[in-house]
């Protein structure tokens, strides 16, 4: 394993830079995604990063894309750090910089909304359902209480957002989008993915709670999820042995970032805006705990 990575710098053409990956131009056919231990909270991200962070977001993907490959297609190529050097030899020399975090996959166009499946009722669903009833608009039953089940799960796509929060939409906002057909691939394609993952991750302890997903079509028109699954970062991972409907739940994620960060907001010691406060220790060492216990318990062993 590579020592922490605030970012890589590679003999590739950068496409982009988000709040965690680097996205390299191979070819005409191929990306190099790249995941650094940068971490974000409340849209900012943090001046320290989070050992083992990108690790854990590339090769639990990779796991699950394996795993589900038979449910949607993927875009992933390779996640061996020794295979990429091999298919891209220019990489060679920072083989030790990849290792771990580095996938290799196919080029894909991507689908411009977020594909969130929610299987209970918590984030920003549960604050619109308790103001008003409804998820993005469409009403739910009465009575939910905050980490409800939801029977069966419900799609619920977003907008993607360049700046600032996504926006929870309806349906009928993809459909008009991207007509009705693609519309219904991605939420057929999301809601499969969901109970497949959900049902693996329920016989390790783990509660998906939601997820969102990322989805593309090849050059051939096949649709593709891409990007991450099921992670820590794209998902809420509830302990199955704590859960308990009616309160906020304990979860595999950077809730102690986010915690620390909303005692200090609460305080007056931070805006919640850039430039970020310092992180003591302990949370950046608490918050890469949470990633490396939701990877040991789903996959069954610890991070190579």
């Amino acid at each position: 394993m590579t020592d922490v990575l605030v970012e890589s710098r590679l003999p590739l053409p950068l496409l982009r830079r988000g709040k965690v990956r680097e996205v390299y131009e191979v070819d005409d056919a191929r990306l190099l995604l790249v995941a650094s231990d940068r971490v974000s909270a409340f849209d900012v991200v943090m001046r320290e990063p989070v050992p083992h962070k990108g690790a854990v977001l590339t090769q639990l993907s990779a796991f699950w894309f394996d795993r589900l490959a038979d449910v949607v297609p993927h875009h992933c190529l390779s996640a061996d750090a020794d295979d990429i050097v091999r298919q891209v030899p220019s990489l060679a020399p920072h083989r030790d910089a990849l290792a771990g975090r580095a996938m290799l996959t196919r080029r894909a166009t991507p689908a411009p909304f977020e594909c969130i499946v929610r299987g209970y009722l918590s984030g920003s669903a549960w604050a619109e359902y308790r103001q008003s009833g409804t998820l993005a608009g469409e009403p739910l039953p009465a009575g939910l209480v905050e980490s409800a089940r939801l029977d069966p799960p419900i799609f619920s796509p977003a907008t993607k957002a360049e700046r600032g929060h996504d926006e929870n939409v309806t349906f009928d906002h993809v459909v008009r989008g991207l007509g009705r057909p693609m519309a219904t691939r991605l939420r057929d394609a999301s809601l499969a993915l969901y109970e497949a993952g959900r049902g693996y991750a329920a016989g390790r302890g783990i509660i998906i709670a939601d997820t969102k997903f990322e989805f593309g079509t090849g050059a051939d028109g096949t649709l593709m999820v891409i990007d991450e699954i099921l992670t820590p970062d794209s998902s809420r991972f509830w302990p199955a042995d704590r859960y308990q409907p009616g309160r906020g739940q304990p979860s595999f994620d950077k809730q102690p970032l986010r915690d620390y960060l909303t005692a200090i907001k609460r305080r007056g010691e931070w805006s919640g805006e850039a430039p970020p406060p310092p992180l003591p220790p302990e949370v950046v060492a608490a918050t890469s705990e949470r990633y490396r216990d939701a990877y040991r318990r789903i996959t069954g062993h610890a991070l190579a």
